[in-house]
């Protein structure tokens, strides 16, 4: 299993709420992203009532997707995950071989899965700019993934900085220039190294691929310093590997049981056999990008014997003449003097006969 720290891209396959609040499904979705090779499933924990107001509207593809009249709040209702299900959820995941993972939506939820003791937390796109939710899930004192969907690069270091504040001092702030004031020390800065990892996303439900933006990975990196990652939610695999190339160091993805299940996230989520091909290719183009010298490898050495071209004459050479250019050409022989040593072995005077042909002498 990877983790955030290691060698290998952490994979998060995001079941968030596709359980459709069925308790068989949610077990089944800990099967598929098992057996997929994920490192970690992950839900969503959160009370509907905390978290949409009764006018609070759904987004435009959730209406595509569920019930048009139906409000935001009806609609979370049914997609709770219910606290008593989630030890027996955890302790299956882990017989499974995978970590079991959820996003916490209001203070409560994240208390609870605190008792969890769960190897980290992921801030959701949502919450980046909800500092006094984001501080307390900084408290928590776990590595922390903040998802970036939606957000201005300025919202992005306005929540480091609430991230860094939490690591500094057991109290909230009275303001947020307390936190600014925070950010603007250093070594305050640095205590989110081996602790945040921020991850590019596109909150679209399929995101457009001209939308996908991923070069924004590389400005998260160099403006913060810090590891990244993609949470895509885009239809089909290409992207997310994609992303492992650019140097993502966590890769999260929705999948399902059925894409053509009811619910607000099915459509853009994979099916099992996509998830499974997504982390095939993932570690294996993880394999391929090797350490980055540039020496031939084991397999090549053959080639380069068979491939490259060596010095030879073009007529026959008697001991003791002294080789012109036109006495010069280059063939594969398999062995002799390399093709780039043409040049200094003009004028040279040579000790034994040679037939056309042949390679000469080293």
């Amino acid at each position: 299993m990877s983790d955030l720290n290691g060698g290998s891209v952490y994979i998060i396959a995001e079941a968030g709420v596709n359980h459709n609040g069925r308790k068989d499904h949610a077990f089944s979705l800990i099967d598929i992203a098992a057996d997929a090779g994920a490192d970690a499933v992950k839900f969503q924990t959160f009370s509907a009532k905390k978290l949409a107001s009764r006018s609070a509207p759904k987004a435009t593809y959730q209406k595509a997707q569920t019930d048009h009249n139906e409000s935001q709040l009806s609609m979370l209702e049914k997609l709770e995950l219910p606290y008593e299900w989630h030890v027996e959820l955890q302790s299956y995941a882990h017989r499974k071989g995978i970590e079991f993972l959820s996003t916490a939506f209001d203070i409560e939820s994240l208390r609870f899965l605190n008792t969890l003791d769960m190897p980290l937390y992921k801030i959701p796109s949502g919450e980046l700019t909800n500092g006094p939710l984001l501080w307390q899930f900084a408290r928590m004192g776990k590595p922390l993934i903040l998802s970036t969907g939606m957000a201005l690069l300025g919202e992005v270091e306005e929540s480091l900085a609430v991230v860094a504040h939490a690591l500094c001092s057991i109290n909230e702030p009275s303001n947020f220039e307390e936190v600014w004031r925070c950010w603007s020390n250093e070594q305050n800065r640095r205590r989110l190294q081996g602790h945040v990892t921020l991850l590019h996303c596109t909150s679209q439900y399929p995101t457009p691929p001209e939308e996908v933006n991923l070069c924004a990975m590389d400005t998260l990196a160099h403006s913060f310093g810090l590891p990244v990652g993609y949470s895509d939610h885009t239809e089909g695999t290409l992207f997310p590997v994609a992303a492992v190339a650019r140097g993502a160091r966590v890769i999260e993805k929705h999948f399902t049981i059925d894409r053509g299940m009811s619910g607000p996230d099915h459509q853009a989520s994979l099916q099992p056999d996509e998830l499974r091909e997504m982390v095939r290719d993932i570690r294996q183009l993880e394999r391929s990008l090797g350490d980055g010298r540039k020496a031939p490898q084991a397999s090549e050495w053959d080639t380069r014997s068979a491939a490259r071209q060596q010095v030879t004459v073009t007529r026959d050479i008697n001991r003791g003449e002294v080789l012109s250019r036109e006495d010069l050409t280059t063939a594969r022989c398999g062995g002799g003097r390399p093709a780039n040593g043409l040049w200094d072995s003009v004028g040279m005077q040579v000790s034994r006969g040679y037939k056309a042909g042949d390679s000469i002498d080293i």
